[in-house]
């Protein structure tokens, strides 16, 4: 697997400023010198692939392309088995309305799939998280991630973001929505990729 060395520049390609801090803070005892694509400048490309591996790796290759860095690109979504493990690659675009996302109006909108299939609880979910490692001259390296859990309803917490409230992970009494940012960011989806991307590239 070819390595990161400390000191390296890497550029996460994402535009999420809640994304991007917490990969730069899970990334901070490596040593890598982390940026967005806001720092560069760079323009969101059309996510046309329908798995979460096919978009990070549209999103990765641009980016390193643009700018002779290497990119890091996330994809990752909610899976619900009672919605056939929708929204699952189309998580953010149920949340799209005419004036930007709206993610109070997608949790409705699962609430109202899972009753509307008169679906019996629990819930059971997870976020998925595929993270790509892009270099310049095309190589790339796949890193995956999970967290099982279930869906509550009615949305519970301020904290996190997008489906966050109303996502309770196994073995807690609490949404992502009501954790500590920092509980979350050491057991979700993102860092479960992040780790198997550390030990692999940076370890």
């Amino acid at each position: 697997m070819r390595q990161l060395e400390k000191g390296q520049s890497l550029l996460v390609a994402t535009h999420n400023r809640g994304k991007l801090e917490e990969i730069a803070a899970l990334l901070k005892p490596y040593g890598v010198a982390v940026s967005g694509a806001a720092d560069h400048a760079l323009s969101e490309p059309d996510e046309t692939e329908t798995t979460f591996v096919g978009n990070a790796r549209i999103k990765a290759h641009a980016a390193a392309r643009a700018t002779g860095l290497p990119a890091l690109a996330d994809d990752s979504g909610l899976e619900i088995d009672a919605l056939d493990g929708a929204p699952g690659v189309y998580t953010a675009d149920w949340a799209e309305t005419g004036s930007g996302r709206d993610f109070s109006m997608a949790m409705g909108r699962v609430h109202d799939a899972l009753v509307a299939r008169g679906a019996s609880q629990p819930w059971t979910a997870r976020f998925r998280c595929t993270l790509v490692l892009a270099w310049p001259d095309g190589h790339d390296a796949v890193f995956p991630g999970v967290i099982e859990g279930r869906i509550v309803w009615p949305m519970r917490g301020e904290g996190g973001h997008g489906y966050d409230p109303i996502f309770q992970a196994d073995g807690y009494d609490v949404t992502f929505g009501e954790m500590d940012r920092w509980e979350k960011n050491r057991i979700s989806h993102r860092a479960d990729a992040l780790n198997r991307f550390t030990q692999a590239c940076l370890d």
